[in-house]
Order: C-alpha cells, then sequence, then structure tokens
C-alpha cells in the first residue's frame, strides 16, 4: 500500500488510467459477434484486424519507448490516451472494413505509445526491490480493467450494437484529462539511465534486434514467447466468435464467462502470484500452464452447455493470466544488465505471435469453427514440451555470459 501512495499517489493513477483503457477495450469484446454479422465481414477479417493492431504496435514500440525517453513519459501516454479515444471512435462509425482498418492501426498506434511509457514510469518511481510489485500492479490494472469491460460492455450493447465503442472513446479521453492535470513527470532513476544507454547502443533498429537475436542465450526462450503468443491469440481471436457460432451465446454470456475468468487471474496476481513463483519456479509454472492452456483449449470442442463451457474456459483464462506475467518474469531473470534490450525482445516476439496467430485462426475459422482451437492446443503442447528442455540450458548460458563479461570487463 505504502508503494501506491509514493510520489503522490503516481504509480496509483497509473493503474487508473491503464484500468480505464482497458476496461474500455473489454467493453467491445462480447459484441464482436454480432457487430461482425452487422457488417457482413468474416472470420478472416476479424483476424486481420486484430493482427493489423498488433503490426503497428510491434512497429512503433521502439519508437515510442525512445520517445518517452526524450520527451517525457507523462506526454506519451497522454497523446497514446487520446489516440485511444479516436480509434474507438472511429471504430463505432465505421460501416466499411477501410474505417475499421485504420481504427486499429491506430489502436495499435496508441498502445504502443501508452505501455512503455507506463512501464518506463513504473520503473523510474521504483526501486529494484519494489519493481517486481509495481508491474505486478499494473498488470493487475490491466486484468481489472478486463475484468468489468466485458461485464458493463455487454449490457451498454442492450442501449445499440455501437454504444460500446463510443464508451470505450469516452473513456481514454478521461484517463487523458487525468493524467495531463493530475500525474507529474517522472525522473528516470539510475538504474533506468542504465537501461536507456545500453539500450540505445544495442538497438539499431528492431529488423537488426530480431536478425541478431539467435545470438543471445535467451534465444531459445524468445522462440517460446512467439510460439506462446501464436497460440493463445489463435484461442483469444476466435472465442467470442466460437461460443456464438457453436453454441448462441448472446453478448451477456459472453461478458459473464470472460468476466469471472479475468476475476480469477485479477486474484491469483495480486494475492498468489509471488508465492507460486518463490514456491515452484519460472520454469515449472510456465511449462504447467503451456500444459493445462493447451489440454483445457482443446476440451472447448468436446464440452457442451453453458456451466461445462465456463468451467473450461475459466481453466483456461487462468492458465494464461498466471503464464503471462511468468514468462515476463522469467525474461527479466535471464536479461541481466540487459533489461530494455530484452524487454524489447520480448515483447517483439509476442506481437510477431499476436500478428500471425489472429491471422491463421480467422481464415482457419472460416473453414471449419473448431479448427482454429485444435491448431492454438497443438501449438501450446508443442511448446510445453520446448519448455521442459530449454530453459535450464538458457539460465545456464546466460550466468556464463554474465561471468564471462565481468571477466573481460
Amino acid at each position: 500500500m505504502a508503494l501506491l501512495l509514493k510520489n503522490q499517489g503516481a504509480l496509483l493513477i497509473l493503474m487508473f488510467n491503464i484500468f480505464l483503457v482497458f476496461t474500455g477495450i473489454g467493453l467491445v469484446i462480447p459484441i464482436m459477434p454480432k457487430y461482425m454479422e452487422s457488417l457482413g465481414i468474416t472470420g478472416g477479417t476479424i483476424g486481420l484486424l486484430v493482427a493489423a493492431f498488433s503490426l503497428t504496435q510491434l512497429l512503433f514500440s521502439p519508437i515510442a519507448g525512445r520517445w518517452a525517453d526524450s520527451f517525457g513519459r507523462k506526454k506519451i501516454i497522454v497523446i497514446g490516451l487520446v489516440v485511444f479515444a479516436i480509434s474507438e471512435g472511429m471504430f463505432g462509425i465505421a460501416n466499411s472494413p477501410v474505417l475499421l482498418f485504420v481504427s486499429r492501426l491506430l489502436g495499435g498506434i496508441s498502445a504502443a505509445l501508452i505501455m512503455p511509457a507506463v512501464m518506463a514510469y513504473s520503473a523510474d518511481i521504483t526501486t529494484n526491490e519494489e519493481r517486481a510489485a509495481g508491474m505486478g500492479y499494473i498488470t493487475a490494472a490491466i486484468t481489472t480493467g478486463f475484468i468489468i469491460g466485458p461485464g458493463i460492455g455487454g449490457y451498454i450493447a442492450e442501449f445499440g450494437i455501437r454504444a460500446p465503442f463510443y464508451t470505450a472513446g469516452i473513456a481514454g479521453l478521461i484517463a487523458a484529462c487525468i493524467t495531463l492535470l493530475i500525474l507529474k513527470e517522472s525522473k528516470p532513476t539510475e538504474e533506468s539511465l542504465a537501461d536507456s544507454l545500453s539500450s540505445e547502443k544495442q538497438q539499431s533498429s528492431l529488423l537488426s534486434q530480431l536478425m541478431y537475436s539467435y545470438r543471445e542465450p535467451y534465444f531459445f526462450s524468445l522462440i517460446i514467447v512467439f510460439v506462446m503468443s501464436f497460440g493463445l491469440a489463435n484461442f483469444e481471436t476466435v472465442f467470442s466468435l466460437f461460443v456464438d457460432h457453436k453454441f448462441g451465446f448472446e453478448p451477456k454470456d459472453i461478458a459473464f464467462i470472460i468476466t469471472f475468468g479475468s476475476i480469477a487471474g485479477a486474484v491469483v496476481q495480486l494475492t498468489a502470484f509471488s508465492w507460486i513463483m518463490n514456491r515452484f519456479g519460472e520454469k515449472r509454472v510456465i511449462s504447467v500452464c503451456l500444459l493445462f492452456a493447451g489440454l483445457f483449449i482443446v476440451l472447448t470442442l468436446f464440452v457442451h452447455g453453458f456451466w461445462m463451457i465456463f468451467a473450461v474456459t475459466f481453466i483456461v483464462f487462468l492458465a494464461i493470466d498466471i503464464l503471462r506475467p511468468a514468462i515476463s518474469t522469467q525474461m527479466s531473470m535471464l536479461a541481466k544488465d540487459q533489461q530494455g534490450y530484452v524487454a524489447g525482445l520480448n515483447s517483439a516476439f509476442t506481437s510477431l505471435g499476436n500478428i500471425a496467430g489472429p491471422i491463421v485462426a480467422g481464415f482457419l475459422f472460416d473453414i471449419d469453427i473448431n479448427y482454429p482451437y485444435g491448431l492454438a492446443c497443438m501449438i501450446l503442447l508443442i511448446c510445453f514440451v520446448l519448455s521442459l528442455g530449454v530453459k535450464n540450458r538458457n539460465v545456464k548460458n546466460a550466468n556464463a555470459v554474465s561471468r564471462q563479461s565481468s571477466i573481460h570487463g
């Protein structure tokens, strides 16, 4: 609690703003199937829309990170929030695929502007000992936004299928005003400045990062990040479409499932995540979550009835909500003194998976609604097998590189 009130409640304000934004994003999730039908677009188009968001986020994230260092975290956060509001409003008024794609491209830019700046601000106002707790609070705010967003969206849709998009845009503007008027600009700590300088030396371009990432001791972990993101994106992209087409779920039903699955994830992240990681270690937690996510995704193809679907997807969402911060924690541990560099690579490989996954899932959905989940299961189980063999070696390699650097340094 003391951390939340530190620096005049800066972390609390960041949490509130991120919460508003992700509530806005969550608002639109339950109504996407009906919205898709009203515009006459296919699952393949939905997949391309999701991929367009991730593509611009990937391309703009390195630039946005440098802007946050050069112009200040606060300015970039405010600009990102305004762009988010515009993108959601544009999605609401769209009556053609072209406007939908423009909206999603802007949405990706807004995410690229907001997330690195928020994470950098959080790093600025926390010590090394407080860093994990600070990131945990931000992640919990994101998850809580997804908890409340779909539930509210399911009811707002009663006033019109486009109403959730307008509401999301208003939420973005409110968050921008709060940031502009209340949040003070942060001052990077010595550790943050050192990471920034190290990153500038090593990140000549996004393409060069990806090309030479195979040389790094944590390359196999990056491969797992990509494969995991690909498989999870398969599941998440078509979830609303799948339960709508196969079981005839209404927006309220979809909202209920997503809301309670997210509640479980938020509770675990806030109360038990640190204990789980300390008790079992990143390697074991990641492997178990991959296994459970893969197995329970394929179970959705065989169960029937609302409560069975609810139970199965509840486990999937819980596994995903534990898996994501566990991967980030492990990558941070392997990074040693390359925190900024590795965080950039982690984000890049995640985005690549988030680009490829929805495209494949969308077009598979148009062929057969069961195919995306079959592929997601197979990908996650392959990822589980990979996770059993490479992580210990990554840690050993990273430690060896660190020792060599200290000897030659």
